[in-house]
């Protein structure tokens, strides 16, 4: 938060959403928010400027965190910092830009309400460089660490997830209503939906699985949240809860340490709801919207496609190259011994908990 924020003061605001239209990233006209008051509006004035750069902040904030939970205890803390700076400027704000600053991706007429490549799609594909990168943890836990706390931060997660949807329309109106709606629907067929795939295949109704498949309900239903029904929206949840699920499995299959699942939930989930926004998106609930496959524009379908096809394989290549830069300046993984003591204690001096004596 602390570092992020201090880019998006600084810079990252303003090569978003300043200049730079229909290319890959803005100009630096705002750096350091110049000319930016508290009552400067933003587009028609229905909100101040100061609130969408706040807004926007929190994605910006959001988007490198969920890359962390993929490499737990493998990254030193030094070569973990430059990559965060370099993956903002590299990924994340060109990103931001072609799609919401008016930029390539925008002009082509890819729709992302908020955020299934913008953050899902490119953070998960950048976990899963980073997973491959690096490599398996010397010292696997074999449980989550705390069921209740797992549940806790889905419920914290799902809540908030309101606010990031229904507020991507800027203002309270139809849309916001829908959004809102159908955040809450997707999450609700998809975590069921994982929690009975589980029970078929695994024999047991996980608690674990329910609130996995509610967050992959969540990130699917993102980039689709302002412009489908809510129809499509259940239907979208638990296509989410199964493809995910196959996802995740595939990757226990495969043994890669993605310890949070951030590529089998939110890479998959993103590129997922992209494409099926280019099949069930209608103008009849959002004219702002476009027509998908399914109402006669198979175009659309086309754009959304390709627009995940490329934003995977840039977050991918990008942050494999930087990883590798790196490494060569600064070692990226950490030790044997530094892992089998935790990089609490190892890196930082400090542990969470005080063993009993």
């Amino acid at each position: 938060m602390g570092v992020t924020t201090m880019l998006w003061w600084a810079c990252g605001y303003s090569l978003c959403f300043s200049g730079g239209e229909g290319g890959i990233i803005g100009n630096l006209d705002m750096a350091f928010l110049q000319g930016v008051g508290p009552t400067t509006p933003f587009g028609d004035g229905h909100i101040p400027l100061f609130v969408f750069i706040a807004y926007q902040m929190m994605f910006a904030i959001i988007t490198p965190a969920l890359i962390t939970g993929a490499f737990a205890n493998r990254v030193r803390f030094g070569p973990y910092l430059l990559f965060l700076v370099a993956w903002l400027f590299l990924v994340y704000f060109p990103f931001v830009h072609m799609i919401w600053g008016g930029g390539l991706l925008a002009k082509w007429g890819v729709l992302d309400f908020a955020g299934g490549i913008a953050v899902h799609n490119i953070a998960g594909m950048a976990a899963l460089a980073s997973v491959l990168f690096v490599g398996r943890r010397r010292v696997t836990d074999s449980v989550p660490h705390s069921i209740p706390l797992v549940a806790l931060g889905t419920g914290l997660l799902w809540f908030g997830w309101y606010g990031f949807n229904a507020g991507s329309q800027l203002r309270v109106d139809a849309v916001t209503g829908l959004a809102f709606l159908n955040t809450d629907i997707a999450a609700s067929f998809a975590g069921p939906t994982w929690l009975l795939l589980a029970w078929i295949f695994e024999r047991k109704p996980k608690f674990v699985g329910f609130l996995t498949g509610a967050v992959a309900g969540l990130a699917t239903i993102t980039p689709c949240a302002g412009y489908v029904t809510t129809t499509s929206a259940a239907l979208i949840g638990v296509i989410a809860g199964v493809v995910c699920y196959i996802a995740v499995s595939l990757k226990n299959r495969l043994h890669w340490d993605d310890a949070l699942d951030v590529w089998g939930v939110h890479g998959v989930g993103g590129a997922l709801g992209i494409i099926l926004l280019g099949f069930l998106g209608t103008t009849a609930v959002n004219s702002a919207g476009q027509n998908g496959l399914l109402h006669g524009n198979g175009s659309f379908l086309w754009k959304q496609f390709v627009a995940v096809v490329f934003s995977s394989i840039y977050a991918f290549g990008f942050t494999w190259v930087m990883l590798a830069v790196i490494n060569r300046v600064t070692p990226v993984r950490t030790s044997e011994a530094e892992e089998k003591a935790g990089l609490d204690a190892a890196l930082h001096g400090e542990t969470a908990y005080q063993e009993a004596i």
